[in-house]
C-alpha cells in the first residue's frame, strides 16, 4: 500500500482533475493528515483547510457538532466522524472531506472502543460515508495507520464513477 505522502498526491490528482476542493478535520491524528497533504508542492490547488478539532469543545466550536450528540454517542464514534466531516464541510469553501477521531493509546480505551478504535467520515458527492477500525501497535502505529486508511478510503470514494 502506499505511504500517506504518495495518497495525497494521488488525490491531489484525482482533485485537481474534477476540479473540487478539499477540507480535513483531525482529532486523533492531530494534523496528520493535513501535513501528509501540504508536503505535496501546489496543495493548495485542491486543498482548502484543515480543522484540528481535539477537544469536544473545539468539535463544537469549530465543526458545529452539538454537545448533545457528543453526550449520546461519544466523541470516538462514526456519528461523530461523519458530523465532522460535515461539519468542516459546512465552514470551508471545499467540495470533498474526511474526519477522523479515535484513540490512539496507550490509555483511554473503554469498554466497546478499545485503544487503537479509529472512526472516519468522508463526504464525497454529497455522500456520507462512515466506517470504524480497530488497528494494533504503539499510539504512533495507530495514528499512522489511521492516517493512511483514511487517505486511501478518500482515493477510492473520490475515483468513484
Amino acid at each position: 500500500m502506499p505511504n500517506a505522502i504518495e495518497l495525497a498526491a494521488q488525490i491531489g490528482a484525482a482533485l485537481k482533475a474534477k476540479n473540487l476542493l478539499l477540507t480535513v478535520a483531525e482529532s486523533c491524528t492531530g494534523g496528520g493528515i493535513s501535513q501528509a497533504i501540504t508536503e505535496i508542492a501546489g496543495s493548495s490547488e485542491w486543498f482548502d483547510c484543515g480543522f484540528v478539532t481535539y477537544s469536544n469543545s473545539s468539535k463544537t466550536e469549530l465543526l458545529d457538532i452539538s454537545e448533545v450528540l457528543i453526550a449520546q454517542h461519544g466523541a470516538v464514534s462514526e456519528e461523530i466522524a461523519a458530523a465532522m466531516a460535515e461539519g468542516a464541510l459546512a465552514n470551508s469553501e471545499a467540495h470533498v472531506s474526511l474526519a477522523t477521531t479515535g484513540i490512539a493509546g496507550p490509555a483511554g480505551g473503554v469498554p466497546g472502543k478499545p485503544i487503537g478504535t479509529a472512526c472516519f467520515g468522508w463526504v464525497v458527492g454529497g455522500i456520507t460515508h462512515t466506517e470504524r477500525l480497530v488497528f494494533s501497535g504503539d499510539r504512533h502505529a495507530v495514528r499512522e495507520q489511521t492516517v493512511v486508511h483514511a487517505l486511501d478510503k478518500l482515493l477510492r470514494l473520490i475515483q468513484e464513477p
